[in-house]
């Protein structure tokens, strides 16, 4: 069994469960884990548009590009005779192949068919050549210089490298698929100088992925659980659909915690694109979130999932939500996670990512232990720090919430955060805030 979850601070926060539900054969790793760590980055808009399914019938279509029309026949010799392949005889081997099998796999074929037509050649002069041979003749110098000639060996890399820099073989792969404003806006304005320099982001490990698994079969896995799904490219999801092609798969998510630029709207199309033809169940009625808390972040659902059915609480939650107009963020703070610590149970501060370190200093001079909650750690200490982007998934019994709005403006789509901070809480909520709250919440 797989688990991919938001991040690395998700998965360890969760590990501390699993053994205790009794499961002992499970690996965790998030999208990143499995596909590889993005080394670049780009605009939103433009990982949006590589995360589209779309993209496979483009990536197919670029892979099998570099099949070549074969121009040449074959002359293969052994010893003092010469066995001959016409040229469309050849043409009619890479033809039956092409498209019908995985790439890397028909280029095999193709080497042994051609072999296997040259064993005839000789059979019908008298002779009697068995398997070896034919290997011998499949790696034999005239097939091989054939076979890079016809059906050349490619890494994915080196595919995408050129899908992205090069216009014309964009334009002939996404014929048909790809508007012309769409094609302009995939290719690289500055090339690196070879696919060995790329710095890959991280729509691309997903078009890499693709890729790899069109080139070779990805193996499977039993059972895949994918949390905060809803986060996750139709492309990532394909990625995860073949490591699951022979097993099942549980997919949990929030639409309205929906973060990023390519987030799901749809779980039918969610499961479309993992390969899985599943049974969608909403889920109205909680018990995690107090009801006040509940009710309080779901002013932001018309704005950032306006099809969703409200959520209920089987917590009335009376008193459990605390909000604050203060002229200094930090300082109460430091007052209220005091007034926390006081109380039975964990306790998380989620501030804007950019102000992590302020809100750490803050509590560090007011003499509380904190920990700064990073993608690497544990999260194991009582009073957490936790930058906005890393609070999905997570929960804390009182947690304190440091300027919505600030944490709302920081990106696209900032609501959708805010609602994933404002329901983190099993406790209490208390809300600070300097700056006017967000409109959406206010109301």
């Amino acid at each position: 069994m797989l688990i991919v979850g938001p991040n690395r601070a998700f998965l360890a926060y969760i590990s501390a469960v699993l053994p205790a539900l009794g499961e002992v054969r499970i690996e965790q790793a998030t999208i990143d884990d499995l596909l590889g760590e993005p080394l670049g980055e780009e605009p939103a808009a433009v990982s949006a548009a590589k995360g589209e399914a779309r993209m496979a019938d483009v990536l197919r279509k670029a892979l099998w590009l570099h099949v070549r029309k074969p121009e040449e026949g074959l002359v293969v010799t052994r010893g003092v005779a010469r066995y001959r392949l016409a040229d469309h005889e050849v043409r009619e081997i890479a033809a039956a192949l092409r498209g019908t099998t995985r790439y890397g796999s028909g280029r095999a074929a193709f080497a042994q068919r051609l072999a296997h037509q040259i064993l005839v050649r000789m059979e019908q002069r008298g002779e009697a050549p068995d398997d070896r041979v034919q290997d011998q003749v499949a790696r034999s110098k005239p097939v091989k210089q054939l076979l890079d000639a016809v059906w050349p060996k490619v890494t994915p890399e080196q595919v995408l490298y050129r899908l992205l820099s090069d216009a014309d073989f964009l334009r002939a792969a996404a014929r048909g698929v790809l508007g012309e404003d769409e094609q302009a806006a995939l290719l690289w304005a500055k090339p690196a100088r070879s696919h060995r320099s790329v710095k890959w982001t991280a729509a691309d490990r997903a078009l890499l992925d693709e890729l790899n698994d069109l080139i070779e079969r990805t193996a499977s896995l039993g059972h895949l659980v994918v949390d905060e799904a809803q986060d996750l490219s139709a492309m990532q999801l394909r990625a995860l659909g073949r490591r699951c092609g022979t097993g099942s798969a549980t997919v949990l998510g929030d639409l309205a915690q929906g973060t990023t630029a390519w987030s799901a709207r749809s779980w039918k199309e969610v499961l479309t694109h993992l390969g899985q033809d599943g049974e969608v169940t909403e889920l109205t009625l909680g018990f995690r979130v107090p009801g006040t808390v509940l009710d309080y972040a779901a002013r932001l659902l018309p704005h950032v999932a306006p099809e969703l059915e409200r959520p209920r609480s089987l917590r009335a939650g009376a008193g459990a939500l605390d909000v604050r107009r203060v002229a200094d963020v930090a300082a109460a703070a430091v007052e209220a996670a005091r007034e926390a610590l006081a109380r039975p149970g964990s306790v998380g501060l989620i501030v804007p990512d950019a102000q992590a370190a302020a809100h750490a200093a803050a509590l560090a001079e007011a003499g509380l232990d904190a920990a700064l909650l990073g993608p690497e750690s544990d999260g194991t200490a009582r009073l957490l720090i936790i930058p906005a982007t890393l609070a999905k998934g997570l929960e804390y019994d009182h947690v304190i919430v440091a300027e919505p709005a600030a944490i709302a403006a920081a990106e696209a789509r900032g609501l959708a955060r805010l609602y994933v901070v404002l329901t983190r809480a099993v406790t209490s909520l208390t809300v600070l805030h300097r700056d006017d709250l967000p409109a959406e919440l206010a109301s």
